[in-house]
């Protein structure tokens, strides 16, 4: 892979509206795949923002009619805000494409990132992005004064934890100590070309994740950076750092086009958390 160059769109005072961001993506996209530019990484701090990729269900959407873009992402819905460092990197891979390998090399820049801050994360089988893991289900508070057996988010179908209080709320799975959620990816590939990427939460307000069902995840939460370790954290300390890792990462890796076997028909090229 070619070295990479990272541009800074805007932080603080300065972050920037999606879909500004999102049209700079695409000039960038273009120029890549004529070969333009090189290997791009856009870095940005979002004005507050819910997006939603192509999976979303309606359910999982604000109830109280919040505005939501709809955009060519996989995955399904999140917010960008104030205290989140979003990331997209505007790659060319080899054809066909192999969408997960991308994935998780991103993940592993970030999951690198947070063990420097002192924050052990990992993947989560079928649920892309970085996570902190939460005690053993026997081990947690009771919700309610109800056994997680009778946790009514995975049992109940027509449970919906927006309704029912801060005790279920995502913000407050720490509390919990259920799974939580540290950055999500969400990412697109066209023409060889990948777009969208990372949200990682250094020091959100994580309340803005329960209007929403966040990535369509109802039996696990969010959380930041700041409140694992229990003192603020700022994006100016954590931007170098991720910026590293995603050198390291993507400058040594060495993409390889996927293997499609014969006879089957290639998935659709996205992906997302």
């Amino acid at each position: 892979m070619t070295e990479l160059r990272f541009v800074h769109l805007g932080f603080g005072p300065e972050s920037v509206e999606y879909t500004e961001a999102w049209e700079e993506q695409r000039r960038v996209h273009a120029a890549r795949f004529a070969d333009e530019t090189g290997d791009t990484c856009l870095m940005v701090e979002h004005e507050p923002v819910y997006t939603a990729g192509r999976r979303t269900d309606p359910s999982e959407r604000p109830l109280d009619g919040t505005p939501v873009i709809d955009v060519d992402r996989g995955g399904k819905i999140t917010w960008h805000g104030p205290g989140q460092l979003v990331g997209y990197p505007i790659l060319k891979l080899p054809r066909p494409v192999d969408v997960v390998a991308h994935v998780r090399r991103l993940e592993e820049a970030l999951i690198r990132t947070a063990a420097e801050f002192g924050v052990e994360t990992t993947r989560v089988e079928g649920r892309s992005g970085v996570w902190v893991l939460g005690d053993p289900v026997e081990e947690r508070p009771k919700i309610g004064g109800l056994s997680l057996d009778f946790d009514p988010r995975i049992g109940d179908d027509e449970f919906d934890a927006r309704l029912n209080g801060p005790e279920y709320a995502p913000s407050n799975a720490g509390q919990r100590r259920e799974d939580r959620k540290l950055a999500a990816i969400g990412i697109r590939v066209a023409k060889g070309v990948t777009m969208h990427g990372f949200s990682f939460n250094v020091n959100p307000d994580s309340t803005w994740f329960d209007r929403i069902i966040p990535c369509g995840i109802r039996d696990a939460g969010v959380t930041s950076l700041s409140y694992e370790l229990g003192r603020e954290i700022t994006i100016a300390e954590v931007l170098p750092v991720v910026e590293r890792h995603l050198k390291d990462v993507l400058e040594n890796a060495e993409p390889k086009p996927r293997e499609i076997e014969c006879g089957a028909r290639p998935e659709p090229a996205a992906a997302a958390g």
